[in-house]
């Protein structure tokens, strides 16, 4: 098993997830995954944990008294597999600000805008209905606010007249499974520095 232990957080179809199992599968990443864990009983995630023989589990925010009290638990485990870097797939679920705080500069996250731009829910609908000509991905570090976090990578896709949501979000989709695996090599080989709003990348 590789040095470099991830932790992933999931909610879906954990399509991400699978382009980071790909790219360890493949040994472009140089990475172990030492746990998944998802808030939604029986995520396609998960499933996708059973057929790689990766270890994952279902915590159900419901057993808890408050938010705090559920992230610390999830913290618990990933502290128990000494992860070196958090990354959410598609985790739907804002982390409290005690969490990030425990694992600051080491929690990463994707979503399909080219962020600062449309934040939060449904960023495809909001890139159609704002007339933009092109969309894209990003990957960020998490911080205490939603999607603001210095910013790693993005990728850029056209927006098309004809698109719907559903049409823009797989052309982002596809990126998105380029370049999260990119920005977690990044990490891994120390090239990133956050310098206040930025990241800055050291050249190999």
């Amino acid at each position: 098993m590789n040095e470099f232990r991830l932790g992933i957080l999931v909610s879906g179809r954990g399509t991400n997830l699978q382009a980071i199992i790909d790219s360890i599968e493949k040994e472009e990443l140089p990475a172990s995954i030492s746990l998944v864990i998802s808030n939604k009983i029986g995520a396609p995630a998960l499933e996708r944990c059973a057929k790689h023989g990766i270890e994952s589990q279902f915590i159900d925010p419901k057993d808890f008294s408050n938010k705090d009290e559920f992230d610390n638990a999830v913290a618990e485990l990933f502290y128990e597999k000494n992860v070196d870097l958090i990354c959410l797939a598609g985790y739907m679920r804002i982390l409290g600000k005690s969490f990030i705080k425990n694992f600051e500069g080491k929690v990463i996250n994707i979503h399909p805008s080219l962020l600062p731009a449309f934040p939060g829910l449904h960023p495809q609908k909001q890139a159609i209905e704002a007339g933009v000509k092109f969309s894209g991905c990003t990957v960020h570090f998490v911080n205490e606010e939603v999607d603001e976090g210095p910013i790693i990578l993005q990728s850029t896709v056209p927006v098309y007249d004809s698109d719907n949501s559903d049409d823009l979000s797989a052309r982002i989709l596809e990126q998105e499974h380029v370049i999260y695996p990119r920005a977690i090599i990044l990490f891994l080989e120390n090239r990133l520095t956050i310098s206040g709003r930025r990241v800055l990348c050291k050249n190999k």
